[in-house]
């Protein structure tokens, strides 16, 4: 049934059927690494897609690019077959990017890379969406997708407030005033922002007036990392990697990741 692994292509694929081939043996020897349990602990997989604009439609062909269900289905069915137990709530996630993130598992033949995100194997990665989710404290939204071209994201108690020079600002990211949930209390409604940096190819955080001290407080937290760095300064922003816990104040979190996890 899988004999189509076993090929070795040293010339770039010519159709679709020869890439979606491609992608999923690199995927096949990536999951069976995870064979013995370790399956289960995967919480998402990315593939990141780098080809050249004449190629593109036949890569969106080979991935399923308007049906996101069937390309994870075709993943799906290599796990079943291969006996690795995959969590129901994995994610699959696509994504065609510029360049290929250096740290990304390279697949053989192709223009593309792959992350198994998994409590061993963290994410670091260059792609231009990212994932903020509430960890604590009630925000109007359960989940935020956001993306390099989003310009300036605020973050902040309420959806519209004024600001100290008058004029309005809207929070991207926004924690209801009128909630009962006791870290929304200690959220400014100017407290920081997101934004994406051309130069690292990343997303930065800043505290804005709202949350440097002697106000509410801003700090990080990453994976591995028990000392949080605190932000002091509104000018200096702070490179978020996978997986980074952002204090709002004193009780409100969110978590920064690259993958689309769903954790309902």
């Amino acid at each position: 049934m899988f004999n189509l692994f076993n090929k070795r292509n040293q010339e770039p694929p010519q159709d679709v059927k020869a890439i979606r081939e491609l992608l999923l043996s690199g995927i096949k020897q990536e999951l069976q690494k995870l064979e013995g349990g370790e399956g289960k602990h995967i919480k998402g997989i990315a593939l990141f897609i780098a080809c050249l604009p004449t190629e593109r439609h036949m890569y969106e062909s080979a991935v399923f690019a308007d049906d996101d269900i069937r390309f994870k289905s075709e993943v799906q069915r290599i796990a079943d077959d291969f006996a690795i137990d995959l969590p129901e709530n994995w994610t699959m996630q696509t994504n065609f990017i510029e360049e290929l993130p250096v740290d990304a598992i390279k697949l053989n033949g192709l223009n593309a890379a792959l992350y198994i995100r998994t409590p061993e194997h963290v994410v670091v990665t260059r792609s231009k969406t990212a994932y903020i989710r509430p960890l604590n404290g009630e925000s109007e939204k359960k989940k935020y997708k956001i993306s390099a071209a989003d310009g300036k994201i605020n973050i902040g108690r309420e959806h519209k407030v004024q600001a100290s020079d008058g004029f309005f600002r809207i929070n991207h990211i926004a924690f209801p005033d009128k909630s009962s949930d006791e870290a929304n209390k200690f959220i400014s409604r100017q407290h920081a922002h997101i934004e994406w940096d051309s130069d690292t190819g990343s997303f930065l955080l800043f505290a804005d007036e709202g949350g440097i001290p002697p106000r509410n407080k801003v700090k990080i937290r990453s994976l591995g990392d028990h000392n949080p760095v605190k932000l002091n300064v509104t000018e200096l922003g702070h490179t978020l990697q996978e997986g980074d816990q952002i204090i709002l104040g004193e009780l409100a979190v969110l978590e920064f990741s690259y993958i689309e996890v769903d954790h309902n």
